[in-house]
């Protein structure tokens, strides 16, 4: 089968199992709706812009502005009859946070499979340069002294951190011109350790924050907001669309930086766009979902042994297994009698697996 015909077939598979995932999740919790009503619901819940408002502030998604300015008016396109608490119940409570996960899990899953062939190590995940920490430092930082974080809000906090990590992890081992990987790896396992360090410090003096703080770091999707989609989305789209395009460049990196030069790659080039693109990518879902993790190592990895190394279909059947992934997860987490942050139930789903996989010999350098 020609590659993009397989990878269409995959991508149109994976994405029915999105929806399929979305909609079961959509209908479980503490009040139970019939998967018809949900998807009605979800129908009545598209808009189309009717006209423009100056009557209310507007909140800049993520940040925690208000301005007042022109606001957008909306109308439902659809009209199904569904009892008005069910209507709310999947619209703004459930929705909402499917999304998010979809969304965060998407991004994660394509910024793992990128660090894996970055680094040609199936270890390799979204966290390696310390994204996911200084994404921490900021939140908590944000979370236990706002007084310190002037410039936004919690997400804003996180996201600045997650970057400003990256670009000092690729300065420290950049030399010459030159960005050698196994220098990149160490230099982020140091700066990690250090911002650990702050991270502790913070939660040692952060008073009665410490529990919201905490919550954060374990990583969750509790009382997620369109606000938060509105965030994450465009750059996470953005990014991995950029991320496709560099497809190829990334198979061929895969031989070796050696002979990638001499087929054609601009090889340092190639490294600081591939590695700036997934922290932002990054950046962007663990900024308004905390630290999840398992997501970015185990699903690349596990997709790579279905469809193969060829980053072409890869990448995005990947992502998609991702989003898939986090919705299942996030699903579980809130079905019991008390909700529990998502990244334990990825870690504690997500370790045994990968553990399974090493004692089989299934996890190998790619």
């Amino acid at each position: 089968m020609m590659r993009p015909v397989r990878t269409l077939s995959w991508t149109v598979g994976l994405v029915i199992v999105l929806i399929i995932v979305a909609i079961a999740s959509a209908a479980l919790g503490p009040v139970t709706i019939d998967a018809v009503v949900v998807a009605k619901a979800v129908l009545n819940a598209i808009t189309v812009p009717t006209g423009l408002t100056m009557e209310e502030p507007v909140t800049v998604p993520g940040f925690g502005w208000t301005v007042h300015g022109p606001r957008l008016e909306y109308a439902a396109v659809f009209g199904f009859d569904v009892p008005e608490t069910h209507q709310t119940i999947v619209a703004d409570i459930r929705l909402p946070r499917i999304v998010l996960a979809s969304v965060v899990g998407f991004a994660l899953a394509a910024a793992g499979t990128v660090m894996q062939g970055f680094f040609r190590n199936p270890l390799a995940d979204p966290s390696i340069i310390g994204v996911s920490s200084g994404a921490a430092a900021g939140a908590v930082a944000a979370i236990a002294f706002p007084a310190l974080v002037p410039f936004g809000g919690l997400h804003l906090s996180a996201f600045v951190g997650a970057l400003v990590t990256a670009f000092l992890v690729y300065a420290i081992a950049t030399d010459g011109g030159r960005t050698p990987v196994a220098t990149l790896l160490l230099a982020g396992v140091a700066i990690q350790a250090f911002l650990g360090a702050m991270i502790s410090y913070m939660l040692v003096h952060s008073g009665d924050d410490l529990r919201q703080a905490i919550i954060w770091m374990m990583g969750h999707l509790h009382n997620s907001t369109w606000s938060d989609v509105g965030f994450a989305l465009p750059v996470t789209l953005v990014g991995v669309l950029v991320l496709f395009a560099y497809t190829r460049e990334l198979n061929v990196l895969l031989l070796g930086e050696e002979d990638a030069h001499h087929l054609g790659v601009d090889v340092e080039r190639t490294k600081l766009l591939l590695l700036a693109l997934a922290s932002v990518v990054t950046a962007a879902g663990v900024a308004v979902a905390g630290v999840i993790g398992f997501v970015g190592l185990v699903v690349p990895h596990i997709m790579r042994l279905i469809v193969g190394p060829d980053h072409r279909i890869l990448l995005p059947t990947s992502a998609l297994a991702g989003a898939s992934f986090l919705v299942a997860t996030d699903t579980i987490a809130r079905a019991g009698p008390a909700e529990v942050p998502v990244g334990i139930v990825t870690a504690a789903l997500g370790a045994p697996f990968f553990l399974f996989l090493l004692v089989r010999r299934e996890v190998h350098s790619v």
